[in-house]
């Protein structure tokens, strides 16, 4: 089954080279476009999209609050959002995370890693930009109070710490699986684990929590 992808860019040259690149890579099939968040959130309502690629700056309602409308808090059936944008701004990226974005890509990032992105958030995993990941996973952690991070359920095991670590520091299910000699199944029975004990909706938020505890710094 292909992964189905809306595209959403108010510039249509852009817009329309998002959806060539895309459908052009194995597994992917875009299955709509729109020209603004408004029109976005409609269609990925009515679609149901596996994974919504959003840029950031849009005219009425932009990236940042359709991908809220979709996938934030209270959301009962949040969708996959993944954001791209021209701009590595931090005040950009924390307000994706907020938002409840599964992913962070700049425009430059190439079609390798666009379609990276595009199914690690199909699966359940997280890829932001490897060039913002740590520095801005650590910033946005400081710009909140300590109070915001969540209490534990029950303590982590030794293996979920390091599960953790990997996770906080842009790792996907494949690679912690590569690194710590353990089955793709077994590093997903950890991180759905991890997401239960912290009360995290995705791998950014398990990411969050690392850094604002200080399991992970920097």
């Amino acid at each position: 089954m292909s992964v189905r992808v809306l595209v959403a860019d108010d510039q249509e040259i852009v817009r329309t080279g998002l959806a060539m690149i895309l459908d052009a890579q194995p597994g992917i099939e875009v299955a709509g476009t729109a020209a603004d968040g408004r029109r976005a959130v409609e269609l990925a309502r009515r679609l149901r999209p596996d994974v919504c690629l959003f840029d950031i700056r849009m005219p009425g309602v932009d990236g940042i609050e359709a991908t809220r409308c979709l996938a934030g808090p209270g959301v009962a059936d949040p969708l996959a959002v993944v954001v791209i944008t021209t701009f590595d701004l931090d005040e950009y990226v924390y307000a994706a995370l907020r938002a409840g974005a599964r992913g962070f890509l700049l425009k430059n990032a190439g079609a390798e890693m666009l379609s990276q992105a595009v199914h690690a958030a199909a699966g359940g995993d997280a890829l932001i930009a490897p060039s913002v990941t740590a520095r801005l996973l650590g910033a946005f952690a400081r710009s909140g109070p300590a109070a915001s991070a969540a209490r534990l359920v029950e303590p982590l095991t030794y293996r979920e710490e390091e599960i953790l670590a990997a996770v906080a520091r842009g790792r996907t299910n494949s690679e912690i699986a590569g690194e710590m000699h353990i089955s793709l199944s077994t590093v997903k029975t950890h991180v759905a684990s991890l997401m239960a004990k912290l009360g995290a909706r995705n791998r950014v938020e398990i990411a969050m929590w690392a850094y604002q505890t200080g399991r992970v710094t920097g």
